[in-house]
């Protein structure tokens, strides 16, 4: 298992899910769901809905009132550098891009501040096989 993983599940506590979905049948709603089961305080960023699994919807990162420790992208693949640019103004430790989101300039982003980072990966499923 890759340890940048296993580090980023041990060290997080709350994920901003920048993108998630109110519809329960999207993708984000299922993995921000699954994550919030397994006792993650799960942030929504989305700024077109005010409270998603229970939690206090915000319109970016910036607005987040206090620290988080992963952000969890959902968006395409052409958004991620702002998004990563904004997650280390907010000093974000971790960056996740979902399965099917690839950015290398976010990445370059990511590792010029000092950010893990994992693309095209689903949060969800690497959680569940390092909990096997």
């Amino acid at each position: 298992m890759n340890t940048i993983i296993s580090e980023i599940l041990s060290n997080t506590k709350t994920i901003a899910v920048v993108g998630l979905s109110a519809k329960p049948e999207r993708p984000s709603y299922d993995v921000a769901l699954y994550m919030q089961k397994q006792g993650f305080r799960i942030i929504p960023v989305n700024p077109n809905e005010e409270i998603i699994l229970g939690e206090k919807s915000y319109p970016n990162l910036s607005a987040i009132p206090f620290s988080i420790d992963l952000v969890n992208v959902f968006r395409k693949s052409q958004d991620c550098s702002e998004i990563v640019t904004e997650a280390a103004k907010v000093r974000a430790k971790h960056v996740w891009l979902q399965l099917g989101v690839v950015n290398l300039e976010a990445q370059a982003i990511a590792t010029n501040a000092g950010i893990n980072f994992v693309m095209d990966r689903c949060l969800k499923i690497e959680h569940f096989l390092i909990k096997k």
